[in-house]
């Protein structure tokens, strides 16, 4: 999940499509990752589902954060949410430092209750 303002909301062109810099930016850092692992790993091809998409969070924030954090364990990956090592839910339940702005998140997602953040 990732906090937009006014700074990535200005159009730039990319060839003949226009699109948000944010955008932008994903699409660069995942054609980058992917043309790294491809080269790490001698192939080819997509490693993401094509038409990756983002969409407005305002109304229902909460709810996706949640179902952000949830998803290795809804498939079955592991067995507690704890267990997985690449996402930000360790640094919400204090077991890290990461990168995640919790005081922006607890702001942003109207966290008045959560203390683990």
């Amino acid at each position: 999940m990732i906090h937009a303002n006014e700074n990535s909301i200005p159009i730039i062109k990319d060839g003949s499509f226009e699109r948000q810099k944010l955008s932008q930016g994903i699409k660069q850092l995942l054609s980058s990752y992917t043309k790294g692992i491809n080269k790490q790993l001698g192939r080819t091809g997509s490693l993401f589902q094509q038409k990756t998409k983002a969409k407005l969070t305002d109304k229902n924030a909460q709810t996706d954060f949640h179902y952000i954090h949830q998803n290795p364990l809804r498939a079955g990956l592991i067995s507690k949410m704890e267990d997985w090592p690449y996402r930000s839910f360790s640094d919400y339940i204090l077991q890290r430092e990461g990168i995640c702005n919790k005081e922006l998140a607890i702001k942003l997602l109207d966290f008045k209750h959560f203390k683990a953040l």
